[in-house]
Order: C-alpha cells, then sequence, then structure tokens
C-alpha cells in the first residue's frame, strides 16, 4: 500500500486549466444518447460485455459513464456499456455520471478522444493479482501450480531484463494451460520448463513443452525429462533453430520449437 505523491517530471510543463470540473449527478440511464458518427456501434464483444454486467451488476464494479451535456440531450463519450446495461437491467432507476461541458458536437468528440485514448489498459497480469487478491477459484488454481511447479509469475519485466530460472510473465498462456490440462498437468508442464532453466519461461516454450507432453503425434515418444535436458544442454542453440523453422515452414514458433526438440532428441543422456 502506498499513498499518492507527486512525481518529479522536469520536462512537462503544466497545462492552464481550462473548463470546469466534471458534475457527478444522478440521472436516468434511458435519458442518455450516444452520438453514432463517432461512437463504435456494438459488436459481438460488447453484447457479451453487456450481458456480463446485466448478470453480474453490482455497485461495488460500478464506475460512472461520462456524459456531456448537449444541450437538448446528454450524450455518453465513455461507459456506453455500463449505460446501456443499467437501462437493460430493469431495476436500476438512476445511475451516478459525470457530467462535463463540451457544447460543440466537435468538442464532444474531442473528449471522447480523450477519454478513450489517454488510458492504460489493465494488463492480464494486473488482472490476475486483482482476481488473486478477490480470492477468484481460477486465479488461485493458478498461483498454486505455478508456486507448486518453482515458476514465478512477474508482474513487470525485471530491470534490463534480468530474468531468474522460472520466471515468466505469459500470464494468459498459463491460464489457457491450466484450462487443458487442469492443476495436475499444468505443473508437470511448468516443472519442465523450471528444470530446463529457463529465463523467461516463454509462452512458445509452455505451448511446445505442452504439445511434446500431451499430443497424440509425440506422445509417449519423449518424456518430461528428456524435454527439460534438451532445453538445458541445448536451449540456446534450440531456440535459434526453431526461429529459422518457424520461418522456413510458416509455422507457429511454439510449434517449430517442439518439432526441434523432438528432433535432438538424442543429443543428451540422462543423468547416470
Amino acid at each position: 500500500m502506498r499513498k499518492i505523491a507527486p512525481l518529479v517530471l522536469p520536462d512537462v510543463v503544466p497545462a492552464e486549466i481550462q473548463g470546469a470540473p466534471p458534475e457527478l449527478r444522478l440521472m436516468s440511464p434511458a435519458e442518455l444518447h450516444v452520438d453514432e458518427r463517432y461512437q463504435r456501434g456494438l459488436s459481438e464483444r460488447s453484447l457479451r460485455l453487456i450481458r456480463k454486467i446485466v448478470s453480474e451488476w453490482s455497485w461495488s464494479a460500478f464506475k460512472p459513464p461520462v456524459v456531456v451535456d448537449a444541450g437538448e440531450r446528454f450524450e455518453v463519450i465513455d461507459g456506453q456499456h455500463t449505460a446501456i446495461a443499467a437501462v437493460t437491467h430493469g431495476a436500476i432507476g438512476e445511475i451516478p455520471v459525470l457530467v462535463i461541458q463540451a457544447q460543440e458536437q466537435e468538442a464532444r468528440a474531442g473528449a471522447f478522444v480523450r477519454h478513450n485514448r489517454d488510458r492504460i489498459n489493465v494488463t492480464p497480469i494486473q488482472l490476475h493479482n486483482a482476481l488473486v487478491a478477490a480470492g477468484d477459484e481460477m486465479a488461485l488454481t493458478i498461483a498454486q501450480v505455478c508456486e507448486r511447479a518453482g515458476a514465478v509469475i512477474l508482474r513487470n519485466p525485471p530491470t534490463g531484463g534480468r530474468y531468474k530460472p522460472g520466471d515468466t510473465l505469459a500470464i494468459t498462456t498459463v491460464r489457457g494451460l491450466v484450462n487443458r490440462r487442469y492443476a495436475r498437468g499444468a505443473r508437470q508442464v511448468l516443472e519442465v520448463c523450471v528444470k530446463a532453466g529457463m529465463a523467461p519461461i516463454s509462452a512458445a516454450a509452455i505451448k511446445a513443452v505442452e504439445c511434446l507432453m500431451f499430443a497424440q503425434e509425440y506422445k509417449g515418444e519423449i518424456d518430461a525429462e528428456r524435454i527439460a535436458l534438451i532445453l538445458s544442454a541445448h536451449g540456446e542453440s534450440i531456440s535459434t533453430e526453431a526461429g529459422r523453422f518457424a520461418a522456413e515452414r510458416k509455422v507457429p514458433l511454439w510449434r517449430a520449437l517442439a518439432s526441434v526438440i523432438y528432433m535432438n532428441r538424442r543429443k543428451v543422456r540422462h543423468a547416470g
């Protein structure tokens, strides 16, 4: 936990304050409008999001839409999915909205651009950490799988790219792995990557090891210990060879990596 404090930004000149601060109001979402001349329409992804908001409505997750006073009406410039979900829900008479002043259509479109451009989206790793803190079952399973395998999900890339063996940023790939192979199978895949000393464990490596361990074409042909030995002994050259293989054959890097590891299966001997 840290307190908000000002940053030292010697190369930044603070802008002159223009206009008035937004005003928080309670409004019926049915009174709000969307200007389709510059706002996007409802895609299938939008509809999925609205369904999710309606079915999981919670004021603790609510973020007030930003609207502009256009004179005869109020137009949503940020948060149209929330407003539409509130109307669709049927039991929400009013919602808080932030009202800003932008009388001209050009000014409203400009405000829309600023609200949708000048933001930092939540990264998959930030979302994972938040889900862990919230007690989400899947996120907790992923954290447990990684801990037991010896893999470490980093919050950010390390300074200077100095990764340690077992470090990974591939949270989306790990989540998919747990979905497909469940906790036990996912742990086995990650254990191979950790034993190989990968720094970091890449998404391509995770998918390649999973393929070698579970795909029908390789099943029983190469065991987990040998995969780890090959990667540990020849990791750099295998990565280079896989890159060439992927480019020449026009296949995904992870599939090329799996093929190259398999082709090199006789290059190392088991200890003892």
